[in-house]
């Protein structure tokens, strides 16, 4: 049995909450100890190679979550809505039932947006919030509440967010101490990315955190492993094998049945 919202809920105070992204079924195999598993709209870079999330669209979403929950057995699974697919109510609610159908428990968007978030919970599904810095949007990548007014801003949007009914709060490259405030005046749990060490949990970009993903290297990311180098040593290893006639070898071929 895979773990459900009040799973992650309870933890609050409690245990620290740990989420990685996933997009495929084979990743989400070897990431499925984690408490939540995030298809993110961070496919379109690390995945589709886009430039930002910007262009991402819900049948790509849907595909991407339905590969995730063909291999999920632990993890809550959480879906971002991508760009433009919550710009009304009757649009969030029915891209958000795309994507329970596609397999995730609960989805993501970004913003203050309680009206569209109280519509979707009305709705039966759970939410995600996200404030802080929101990507889909942002023209460029800064840290948010740095000043005492932007601080009070972020700390009104959770509580509005919170209001609406959302179960979490993903916080983006907010300030520690902004951070910090919020998590202790919610009461549902805030999950951090560039956020400190105060959140409730922590998520990181699975291709950042394996280091697969070189085209960005963001501060917040620790590497705990560099697999982009490991896969260009085993590929270049299999090119020569192959130039060389070094593989196959006999013991990964086939031979006919010998007569009698």
């Amino acid at each position: 049995m895979h773990k459900t919202i009040n799973d992650i809920t309870t933890k609050k105070g409690r245990q620290k909450i740990s989420v990685v992204t996933s997009y495929d079924y084979t990743m989400t195999t070897l990431c499925d100890q984690v408490d939540i598993l995030l298809v993110g709209d961070s496919a379109g870079m690390v995945m589709l190679g886009y430039e930002n999330t910007s262009p991402v669209t819900m049948e790509q979403m849907c595909m991407f979550t339905e590969a995730v929950s063909n291999g999920r057995q632990n993890a809550l699974i959480v879906a971002d809505l991508p760009n433009k697919s919550y710009e009304n109510e009757i649009d969030a609610v029915s891209n958000s039932e795309r994507l329970i159908n596609a397999g995730a428990d609960a989805v993501k968007l970004e913003g203050r947006l309680p009206d569209i978030i109280s519509a979707i919970v009305k709705a039966g599904i759970p939410v995600m919030g996200h404030l802080g810095l929101l990507p889909q949007t942002a023209k460029k990548y800064t840290v948010q509440g740095k000043t005492e007014d932007d601080a009070e801003i972020l700390l009104n949007d959770a509580k509005a967010l919170q209001e609406a009914g959302v179960f979490s709060i993903v916080l983006e490259m907010v300030t520690s101490e902004a951070t910090k405030r919020i998590t202790e005046t919610v009461s549902v749990p805030t999950i951090g990315i560039g956020c400190g060490k105060d959140c409730d949990g922590q998520v990181l970009v699975i291709h950042d955190m394996l280091g697969l993903f070189e085209k960005l290297k963001p501060k917040f990311v620790k590497r705990y492993l560099s697999l982009s180098e490991e896969i260009k040593k085993a590929v270049s290893e299999y090119v020569k094998d192959v130039a060389d006639g070094a593989f196959p070898t006999d013991e990964h071929s086939f031979h006919m049945e010998t007569q009698k």
